[in-house]
């Protein structure tokens, strides 16, 4: 057998996956809207495992490509139109950058929280506790949970009925996550899994202040979530 065969990896693997359902997206051969192939007729047909398929549609998620709805199935959301607002990835290439987006999202997040605590619905609160099963699976599985995350301040913004809210989050995409752009692909060291342990700990909070309809509290929740992350980015770039 061949080598190189036997040395690839999974995570080579789902970025195969990622490339070619990526491309059908970008060439409109799979269009806005439509649902992916189930999980067997993806293996079937690349030949990979079903854990290499769960990571590629992470990294899809990631970039803001397709979103799984809870119990339907995973659907394409498109590149969208051209708009004036963008944040392209080479402008996301350092902590600087990264703690910039951060701010933004300080002030954009933490009024999403309050306006989804007010306007959710059960249907909205079984998506957020569906983002939340599956990031910290990802996290116990050793993986870094990227795609979870960015669904999880996704399904925030379609709490508020609000879909500029959605569009904006859209715009950013998976790389409004700081690990997407700043930490090695891999698996997780016991570290960095300590630390989404946390995260998820934060994401719980902002859930339970979303459900039981208290609005100060999601935003407080939210906010602190995100000034964490913000602070954790600037004591790396001080090197302290």
């Amino acid at each position: 057998m061949n080598e190189a065969v036997v040395r690839r990896r999974p995570r080579s693997l789902a970025h195969d996956v990622v490339d070619a359902l990526g491309g059908r997206i970008r060439d409109g051969s799979l269009s806005s809207g439509e649902k992916l192939p189930t999980e067997a007729a993806i293996m079937e047909e690349f030949g990979v495992s079903r854990t290499v398929v769960r990571e590629a549609i992470s990294r899809l998620q990631a970039a803001g490509l397709v979103e799984t709805r809870h119990g339907v199935g995973t659907f394409v959301v498109g590149l969208g139109d051209a708009t004036t607002f963008r944040i392209s990835p080479d402008q996301l290439g350092t902590l600087h950058d990264v703690i910039e987006v951060l701010e933004l999202r300080i002030a954009v997040e933490t009024e999403s929280a309050a306006l989804a605590a007010l306007r959710r619905s059960e249907d909205n609160l079984q998506s957020l506790r569906h983002a939340l099963k599956a990031f910290i699976a990802a996290v116990e599985e050793g993986r870094d949970a990227v795609g979870p995350d960015f669904q999880f301040h996704l399904e925030i913004a379609r709490a508020t009925q609000n879909h500029h809210f959605i569009d904006l989050m859209g715009t950013l995409g998976g790389m409004m996550i700081p690990r997407a752009r700043l930490e090695p692909a891999g698996p997780l060291t016991p570290e960095r899994q300590a630390y989404l342990r946390r995260v998820n700990s934060e994401h719980e909070n902002i859930v339970d202040a979303i459900a039981r309809q208290d609005t100060e509290g999601a935003r407080a929740a939210m906010r602190t979530h995100l000034a964490n992350s913000r602070e954790r980015r600037r004591r790396l770039a001080e090197g302290t």
